[in-house]
């Protein structure tokens, strides 16, 4: 296998456990082509199977054939880093938002879909997991525009009482956040949007992947991996952007919103002065 240990450490979608061994080749590279599985495991603090899984994914049939291609590495100079683990993490981020900027390039499509969201009322959002954050940020904020958004954060049966209930009270879309690792109740979610005949937008990271069929609209932006968690630098930016965007759609009536709240904060000393 002629790739350099960086393209095939990055080539690859990593669970936490796979990033910890990844991250401990990556400083130990020369010291790990001396290691048994179990002393890997143990250096980088998984399990024995976590690295038989790992070295799996990475393509080699064993364990012996893995050591025989870290020698090799070693033997090979890498190319210089940029910087620290931490900088070359925040350089990923910088790339995707790089990325980002040039699709946004055409505004159009991201302002339909913006346009469409201030029609739902109300606007049902949802995330499981590590997604759920995102899409509690995101309502929080499209509520200083829109005048009814719900954040549903339950699943199964309940889920489905909610979703009804919007249904029945004017809701025309459903937005789903959904980010590595997908939920099952991601897809879950979206298909009975779906059956209730509503209106579907996946928030992701890849145009393409198991729940965009279940999308009727998809915006994606990259997540990084360099970390053992993603950083969602560019979905934040892209979320904040289709607020914006949600705004402008709005006109009179979000400023209207955004100066009642603004007078409501005044009045009720919300928050520290800066």
């Amino acid at each position: 296998m002629s790739r350099s240990l960086h393209e095939l450490l990055t080539a690859h979608r990593l669970t936490p456990a796979q990033r910890r061994i990844a991250s401990y080749l990556a400083d130990h590279a020369a010291d790990a082509a001396a290691l048994t599985s179990a002393e890997l495991a143990e250096y980088a603090q998984v399990s024995q199977p976590s690295v038989t899984r790992f070295v799996a994914l990475l393509g080699f049939e064993g364990y012996a054939g893995f050591r025989r291609y870290l020698r090799d590495a070693s033997a090979r100079p890498e190319p210089e880093a940029g910087g620290t683990k931490f900088q070359d993490a925040i350089d990923a981020d910088l790339r995707n938002l790089t990325a980002l900027r040039a699709q946004l390039a055409d505004d159009t499509r991201l302002r339909s879909i913006a346009a469409g969201l201030m029609e739902s009322r109300p606007l049902v959002v949802a995330g499981y997991r590590i997604s759920a954050a995102q899409a509690a940020s995101f309502a929080y904020l499209a509520t200083k525009i829109h005048p009814d958004v719900r954040l549903l954060t339950d699943s199964g049966s309940v889920f489905g009482d909610s979703l009804r209930h919007a249904d029945r009270c004017g809701a025309r879309t459903l937005v789903v956040v959904a980010l590595p690792r997908y939920p099952r109740e991601s897809a879950a979610a979206l298909e009975q949007a779906r059956s209730l005949g509503l209106r579907t937008l996946l928030i992701t990271d890849r145009p393409v992947s198991a729940l965009t069929p279940y999308a009727d609209d998809v915006l994606s932006a990259a997540v990084a991996s360099e970390f053992v968690f993603d950083s969602h630098a560019a979905v934040v930016s892209l979320t904040v952007a289709l607020v914006e965007a949600m705004a402008d759609a709005a006109g009179a009536l979000a400023r209207q919103r955004l100066e009642g709240f603004e007078d409501y904060a005044a009045e009720q000393d919300l928050f520290l002065p800066e």
